[in-house]
């Protein structure tokens, strides 16, 4: 049994690996992955599989206010699947590229979370994130991470050479978004390490009180920042997409530098 929030949730699923154990439980309909914990790692409504359940994981999705016609994606970290498995739905333009470590994941996201096969536009990678972004530089227009385990985040993928390849794996309109957890204790010197790999050029989104911090990097800054712009392409997105695009507008103004017109981002 895990506790999720106030509820107990049923055990569905259970996977040891040499580390930690893999876990599925489900409640009221939401099915969720724990890595060794109560703590949720990613979820899925069972009747709408290919929604984003979790608020973080529709913060993510913001990276589509600044890339209006995204041609790739690299996600490192799995999970159960959720923002790749959308991408792969509500993006068909989209090619996905997905590098996880454990194997045991990989096999749970498929089996209790219906993430795809491989295919033409679509690629689980059971291999070493650090080793793919040295491998692939240059090679990717958005780069997402959302790596954590039963103990936060991996200290070989928030170190500044880590940062530094992220940077790199970019193409030159590239972007990235990382999921920070706010009230880990190292989160002001990832901030920092994210901040000199990008030379600037970062935006901060919180999107729970305490909770998931998404961080932007950019290869170099966006052409329109401002707040009008962005809202129209808000509105428009949210036609589109189940995300609260326009609220989260209203995140990167309350907590990034800004004139009353724009964003403000080092060129």
């Amino acid at each position: 049994m895990f506790r999720v929030g106030r509820k107990i949730a049923r055990s569905i699923h259970k996977a040891v690996t040499n580390e930690d154990s893999v876990d599925v439980s489900e409640v009221d309909g939401v099915r969720s992955l724990h890595l060794g914990s109560d703590t949720i790692q990613s979820s899925m409504r069972v009747k709408d599989p290919y929604a984003l359940e979790l608020r973080y994981s529709r913060g993510m999705m913001v990276f589509l206010l600044f890339q209006k016609q995204p041609r790739d994606l690299v996600v490192l970290g799995l999970g159960g699947g959720s923002i790749p498995k959308y991408v792969y739905h509500h993006l068909p333009e989209v090619k996905t590229r997905v590098v996880e470590i454990n194997p045991r994941i990989i096999e749970v996201a498929r089996s209790h979370f219906l993430t795809p096969e491989n295919d033409e536009r679509f690629e689980i990678i059971e291999g070493d994130a650090v080793a793919f972004l040295r491998d692939h530089p240059n090679t990717t227009s958005m780069l997402m991470m959302d790596a954590f385990g039963s103990s936060g985040l991996p200290a070989e993928l928030c170190s500044q050479d880590f940062f530094d390849s992220c940077f790199e794996a970019l193409t030159l309109d590239g972007m990235c978004a990382i999921n920070l957890w706010g009230s880990d204790k190292n989160y002001d010197a990832y901030l920092q390490r994210i901040e000199t790999s990008f030379h600037g050029r970062m935006l901060v989104m919180p999107t729970g009180r305490p909770g998931n911090v998404v961080v932007f990097g950019f290869k170099r800054a966006p052409n329109d920042l401002r707040w009008s712009t962005l809202r129209v392409r808000a509105k428009a997105l949210e036609t589109e997409h189940k995300v609260e695009f326009l609220e989260f507008v209203e995140r990167l103004r309350e907590h990034n530098p800004s004139t009353s017109n724009r964003l403000l981002l080092e060129s």
